[in-house]
């Protein structure tokens, strides 16, 4: 439905546009004739006909995203597909498998009535199976194991009341979900009923929930199974850039050393599209895998999150995430900015981040403006959306932005003077900012170590710095 009604937006609108178009053009063709053809000139009707064009052009592709967008919503969020938009909202946010049977109880069994059976066909186990007739029944359960073994490779497939495949999905008792040898069946008697682009979505989501579930688990496996602490920090920095992207007008540098194997730290860059950058740094509370596990869900909540320009629903997100895990006295600090490099400035929410700082050319030298705290800590108090604010600092050519763990700051010499409040730091930001990303990154480290003395550090550093150029 939702692909058929797209198609006929997409032709309505282009048939229109194509007729206002000629319309046009036959109104600019000249009325007259000229006596002396050396004073006649297609100059003018061409060039005005062209701009005609181009501004119908742009016009329809303006009107089509609207009206794909309102097809979208009106397939996607009335009738009984709206349910599995719903299941699909909640998946989202899904990192074990308690939460995934609380989503299913909730919402596909209590609001949709389906039956669900979720089994690891590698191991031949059920993780999760709707207390019902159908899916408690042994036949059914043999004849699905008998036609679905674990090499099942269609990712998509529709029921029939016998079990088998069936290739018209109004007829379908139901669907199952195929995925590294992990099926979903989802039965129903309406599954006529639900949008087909509603499948893919919901399948994707289902990969993406497999995927973070096992890192997850993996992480505490390793933890309470093995002494190995650098397997687990492996899997931690998996969560990090492994390299930094090429972004149009915006160079970027990084640095990241946990003080032990694991980390409360962490970073991301993520691009939205040819002008805007999110870039995120932050800080849990505490160390160990309680801090690696609350770190990695803050990456991957961002990550998921599809609106990327809302901060203010991307904190409320990581807010709730952090307090489902019920991890006591944990929470996180961080900044998170998009970077626009064509409006030339960076929106941005400061959740007690104490360091980011946007270092700038004037007359006189190098300035240093703070982008200060606009938010509370996030994870452990109450927090709605009246309680975060978003801020805007303008942006010029060659400034440089810096974001900072507090290891870096509160590093201290021998007298116990922190250099965050030291002369030496704020000189060497602005001797350095004229370099490179990572070449001032380099700098500020070897300050750090430097100014301790290279004696053991006593928290984790981490930093990512951007380059504004035009």
């Amino acid at each position: 439905m939702y692909k058929t009604q797209r198609r006929i937006a997409l032709v309505s609108i282009n048939l229109v546009a194509a007729l206002v178009f000629i319309l046009i053009a036959v109104n600019l063709a000249p009325q007259t004739k000229l006596t002396d053809y050396r004073t006649y000139s297609n100059f003018f009707p061409i060039v005005v006909t062209a701009l005609i064009f181009a501004i119908l052009f742009f016009t329809s592709i303006t009107v089509f995203e609207n009206a794909r967008s309102r097809i979208e919503k009106k397939s996607m969020e009335t009738g009984a597909t709206a349910i599995l938009t719903k299941f699909i909202e909640r998946l989202r946010f899904c990192y074990s498998l308690e939460d995934f049977n609380n989503a299913v109880s909730e919402i596909l069994e209590l609001d949709a009535d389906c039956s669900v059976l979720y089994v690891d066909r590698n191991a031949n186990y059920v993780l999760y199976n709707s207390p019902n007739k159908i899916t408690n029944d042994p036949k059914i359960l043999t004849k699905l194991e008998q036609n679905y073994d674990a090499a099942w490779h269609d990712p998509i497939n529709f029921l029939s009341d016998t079990m088998g495949l069936c290739p018209n999905q109004k007829k379908a008792r139901g669907f199952f979900f195929a995925s590294d040898g992990e099926h979903l069946y989802i039965f129903n008697r309406y599954t006529y009923l639900f949008d087909t682009e509603i499948y893919r979505q919901l399948y994707e989501e289902f990969v993406r929930f497999q995927n973070r579930s096992r890192i997850i688990s993996s992480l505490s496996e390793i933890s309470e199974l093995s002494t190995e602490w650098q397997q687990l920090a492996d899997a931690q920095v998996s969560f990090l850039p492994r390299k930094m992207p090429e972004i149009k007008n915006l160079k970027l540098g990084a640095y990241f050393r946990p003080l032990i194997n694991v980390s409360g730290d962490y970073y991301t860059v993520l691009p939205i599209d040819e002008h805007k950058t999110l870039l995120m740094l932050g800080d849990v509370s505490g160390k160990g895998l309680a801090a690696a596990l609350v770190m990695g869900l803050v990456i991957n909540t961002v990550k998921i999150k599809e609106n990327k320009e809302d901060l203010v629903g991307m904190i409320i997100s990581v807010d709730a995430a952090i307090k489902g895990m019920h991890l006591q006295d944990k929470y996180t600090v961080l900044f998170i900015g998009i970077v626009d490099t064509e409006k030339m400035k960076i929106t941005y929410v400061n959740a007690s981040m104490s360091d980011p700082i946007v270092v700038t050319r004037s007359p006189e030298g190098y300035r240093i403006k703070s982008l200060s705290s606009n938010c509370s800590v996030v994870g452990i108090i109450p927090i709605d959306e009246s309680d975060v604010q978003v801020s805007e600092q303008r942006l010029f050519s060659g400034d440089l932005i810096m974001m900072a763990s507090d290891g870096v700051s509160e590093v201290m010499n021998e007298d116990k003077v922190e250099l965050g409040d030291t002369e030496l730091f704020t000189n060497t930001i602005k001797a350095s900012a004229s370099k490179e990303p990572q070449e001032f990154v380099n700098d500020i480290v070897n300050l750090v170590l430097s100014y301790n003395a290279d004696t053991r550090l006593h928290d984790d550093l981490t930093m990512l710095v951007a380059k504004v150029e035009r």
